[in-house]
């Protein structure tokens, strides 16, 4: 029950499953044990995105951020996720970011 990498695991089954709002209580509880799991605030933020929480998903993207700032993959879809909202510079500076860290799929 303490084992945060478990909880992202459950996590990561239930969105394949499409139950996001499950998923997203197994980040919490892995986030919970462990603040700084950059991969819970990650799915997370993918689950919140996928169940249209977009402004949720670019706060969980930002904590993941703030964990490990190296991540492209959640610059990446923090952009994604602001272009949705129209925010379109800050999408621009987030997609910048993922490119200049190696993501390849901008």
């Amino acid at each position: 029950p303490r084992d945060a990498s478990a909880w992202n695991s459950k996590g990561n089954a239930l969105s394949s499953q499409g139950k996001y709002d499950q998923s997203v209580q197994a980040y919490d509880k892995a986030i919970e044990i462990n603040p700084k799991c950059a991969d819970a605030w990650y799915n997370k933020g993918l689950a919140l995105g996928k169940h249209g929480k977009y402004d949720e998903a670019i706060l969980a993207y930002d904590k993941a951020i703030e964990v490990n700032p190296h991540d492209a993959e959640a610059w990446y879809n923090k952009g994604i996720t602001l272009s949705k909202l129209k925010r379109d510079n800050e999408a621009g500076d987030a997609l910048d970011r993922a490119r200049e860290l190696g993501f390849d799929k901008c």
